[in-house]
């Protein structure tokens, strides 16, 4: 039986609003931002442009807000000046100004807080003399190290960036924090055998390669209140590795999510390209839906929500048209996942959000990939 656009309205209005808890946080409704990187932070602080950019959003009515990625307090953490940063005066005045709007449109928001690793080149922003470092100084299909391996003080100066990052966040108003332990990068490399070759208890077998992510969970729960809320977010995918997989089996993946879970994380952004692809063989659930099984955390779905066509090729503008949200919500009355974040459809359309919960998908722009540089 065909479903009309008026009865999925409905349904999107009920499931959508609810409200939903992370910890000692209450999100309005079931919508969070995706975190999308923009590069409009000159000298990595967020100015007025960036505080409208988010207030507009959580005025429309998103409830979670996730920030573009940033810059934690290391100098080999980015690769662009343009990129926010989360230490420094006057890049933290900036983002408490962002937090302060966010609130005062009714929204709540976290910082994605980032450490590139090896994606960095030697000579990059904002810091050219920093070495591009990661587990074992490998880039994504590479078999011989152009960086630095990390050394154990390292390590530990980065878990420190972290957690200081994370206190700055409580101290200057935010939500929550959420680590960027997806795509390739840093904390990511670590994850993944293809770029960790480590021999020390940093590397091996899934646990012990969770163990620097792990690391900054604990160091970042300890510097932060019981009920402020960490979320992680990781991805199977990396950037320049469509098919890579840090599990192959259910029981691969609970072994890198238990220590993590056990280390402090309250909910798990699952990053996948198309939230509706099943993630293992023999079941329809998804990377989210799993995580939630396995853990029993908050989990957070994301990947081409409100679109039609492939992660890439929308960016080229090929193929980006709205699609349907019938499966995204039969996911969610079936409690595969708590939350649905959206980016591209929401980067194109600040309204997105209270277009649908309203009901009014006729009013919904499409996206459009060639008109991404004049969005606000």
């Amino acid at each position: 039986m065909s479903v009309t656009l008026a009865e999925t309205a409905s349904r999107a209005a009920h499931i959508l609003a609810r409200p939903a808890t992370i910890n000692g946080l209450t999100v309005p409704n079931r919508i969070a931002m995706a975190p999308m990187t923009r590069m409009f932070s000159p000298g990595g602080v967020p100015g007025e442009d960036v505080v409208s950019y988010y207030a507009r959003r959580a005025a429309a009515g998103v409830g979670l807000i996730v920030t573009e990625g940033t810059y934690v307090g290391h100098d080999s953490a980015g690769l662009s000046d343009r990129v926010p940063r989360f230490h420094g005066t006057e890049q933290l005045a900036g983002w408490a100004k962002v937090a302060d709007a966010v609130h005062a449109a009714g929204g709540t928001i976290v910082p994605q807080l980032w450490h590139i690793g090896m994606v960095r080149n030697q000579g990059d922003q904002p810091f050219p003399e920093a070495p591009a470092v990661g587990p074992s100084g490998l880039r994504i299909g590479e078999d011989e190290a152009t960086g630095k391996a990390m050394t154990q003080r390292d390590l530990d100066d980065v878990i420190g960036a972290f957690a200081e990052a994370a206190a700055a966040a409580e101290r200057i108003g935010f939500d929550g924090v959420e680590l960027h332990g997806a795509h390739g990068y840093l904390i990511d490399q670590f994850l993944w055998a293809g770029t960790n070759h480590r021999t020390d208890a940093y590397g091996g077998d899934p646990v012990a390669r969770t163990r620097f992510a792990a690391e900054i969970v604990a160091a970042v729960r300890e510097r932060v209140s019981p009920d402020f809320p960490v979320i992680f977010r990781y991805s199977q995918w990396k950037m320049d590795a469509y098919d890579a997989r840090l599990a192959e089996t259910p029981e691969e993946l609970e072994a890198i999510l238990a220590p993590l879970a056990s280390a402090g994380v309250d909910a798990f952004h699952a990053s996948t390209r198309r939230y509706w692809r099943p993630e293992f063989d023999d079941s329809d659930l998804n990377l989210a839906g799993w995580t939630r099984k396995l853990t029993g955390k908050t989990a957070i779905t994301v990947g081409s929500v409100g679109l039609e066509g492939e992660f890439g090729k929308a960016f080229q503008g090929e193929g980006a048209a709205l699609g349907s949200l019938d499966d995204l919500l039969d996911r969610m009355e079936r409690d595969e996942f708590d939350m649905v974040a959206v980016g591209r459809a929401l980067l194109q359309d600040p309204d997105w959000a209270r277009k649908v919960l309203a009901g009014r998908f006729d009013e919904l722009t499409p996206f459009d990939a060639a008109a991404l540089q004049t969005l606000s």
